[in-house]
């Protein structure tokens, strides 16, 4: 029986998911990305170098592994075969481990343009995207009118229908945003000349992992962003444009829900997000400057750097609950070791009342003031560590405590950036 496990962000991204996904594919014939699209990166560090990944699985750099991007991904493909040529010139061979789906949509230039000139119209009420053209690329997808990777296949049908396309873009961006018309000759031999390149890697992902199955393969699913992105479980409107949630495998790369059998959730030991939205938490002070600064909190694919602020048990209660998680994997656990005391958010207070579930009003998030738990802190070393036993009492009693308001065993927790700094208490490939 093949074994399926699951990896997803419990909060806004950010949370160390490219490492775990690195060092369980140790154990796994194949890694999937199903959601998303450049906009979220993961950063490794393998024997002290560093490499960021955007669209391809983390299982890259394991060459035993093959790598899939399910239907549920938005491909660019100017950003695809960049990030391949980096990989490669590396030594790390992708194209003949990488299968692409065909039903993947496309990310053309004037998705990016719209995606600009919508945030620069919003101003201060702009809800912080990369820019890179996601959101309107999920947008034609819903209103079926996207171009997808298949479509490459067939040059003249594919100019019928970008020029098309490019048309509406066009209007929008003109009569609307007052912004320049996208070229759609030059956008039509860009893609084409990159379709030679891309079309060898595309296929039927859901029949490869099917066919997977049935040799009982070790199977690994790698989603991108976080679970509080969500575009409908998350701190809407500032989110994603996918389904982050484990409901997203499903739908973006066709596996059946029963088959999913361990959902493993990043957790960081603190809460971080990028971008705009509500944040309870968030520490305009030295210690979220200490948390940004330790935890070197920059996006590894902007480089925008991320507001930072102590854990939020109700968020991450909600997203081990909806996402069904058996387990949690700690991460950045050394990033606190300085402080002398930590914090747990437990609760809100929302004028006399408490709460202890995320409003359903996005307006609602600006009243809440948060309920805290204090704990001491363990002010000594906890980078590298590999056995549970030897962490400090006090951060033994803070992921601890974090498992009791959860609900959810914690079973890896990660000490460092690097793949060996890893405390393993469970491997869920083990189940």
């Amino acid at each position: 029986m093949a074994s399926y496990v699951v990896i997803i962000g419990a909060q806004w991204g950010d949370e160390g998911k490219g490492k775990i996904v690195d060092w369980l594919t140790a154990n796994a014939q194949c890694v999937v990305r199903f959601q998303g699209g450049h906009n979220a990166g993961h950063t490794l560090v393998i024997d002290g170098q560093k490499i960021v990944l955007r669209l391809i699985p983390s299982g890259i750099l394991h060459p035993q592994v093959t790598c899939m991007l399910g239907n549920g991904v938005v491909i660019a493909p100017d950003a695809l075969l960049t990030e391949i040529e980096e990989l490669e010139s590396q030594d790390i061979a992708v194209r003949e481990r990488l299968l692409i789906s065909g039903k993947c949509p496309l990310i053309l230039p004037s998705h990016v343009a719209i995606d600009q000139a919508r945030e620069t119209r919003k101003g201060d009420d702009k809800i912080g995207t990369t820019g890179r053209g996601i959101g309107p690329a999920y947008e034609d997808k819903v209103a079926r009118r996207a171009l997808r990777l298949i479509d490459l296949q067939n040059p003249v049908r594919f100019k019928e229908k970008l020029t098309e396309l490019c048309d509406y873009h066009n209007f929008l961006l003109t009569n609307y945003y007052n912004a320049k018309a996208v070229d759609v000759e030059k956008t039509y031999d860009v893609l084409l000349e990159h379709a030679n390149a891309i079309n060898p890697m595309v296929g039927d992902v859901t029949e490869a992992i099917l066919a997977r199955a049935d040799s009982n393969d070790k199977i690994l699913f790698e989603g991108a962003q976080g679970f509080l992105l969500d575009i409908d479980h998350g701190t809407y409107p500032f989110v994603t444009s996918s389904n982050t949630h484990i409901a997203g495998i499903t739908s973006g790369c066709g596996v059946a829900p029963q088959q999913l059998q361990q959902v493993v959730a990043i957790v960081k030991a603190y809460t971080t997000r990028v971008g705009s939205g509500p944040f309870p938490t968030e520490l305009n002070d030295d210690t979220g400057s200490l948390l940004a600064d330790r935890g070197h909190e920059f996006g590894s694919v902007t480089g925008r750097a991320r507001r930072c602020g102590w854990f939020d048990a109700i968020l991450a209660r909600r997203a081990l609950q909806v996402n069904g998680v058996s387990a949690i994997c700690m991460t950045k656990l050394d990033v606190l070791d300085t402080l002398p005391e930590l914090k747990i958010c437990t609760g809100y207070r929302q004028g006399d009342k408490t709460i202890t579930s995320p409003p359903l009003d996005s307006e609602a998030w600006d009243s809440l003031e948060p309920i805290y738990e204090t704990l001491p802190g363990w002010q000594t070393t906890t980078a590298g560590i590999t056995d549970y036993d030897k962490l400090p009492k006090a951060a033994r009693d803070y992921l601890q405590r974090i498992s009791e308001l959860t609900g959810v065993p914690i079973t890896i927790i990660s000490t460092g950036p690097e793949r060996q700094a890893t405390i393993v208490l469970e491997d869920p490939f083990s189940r």
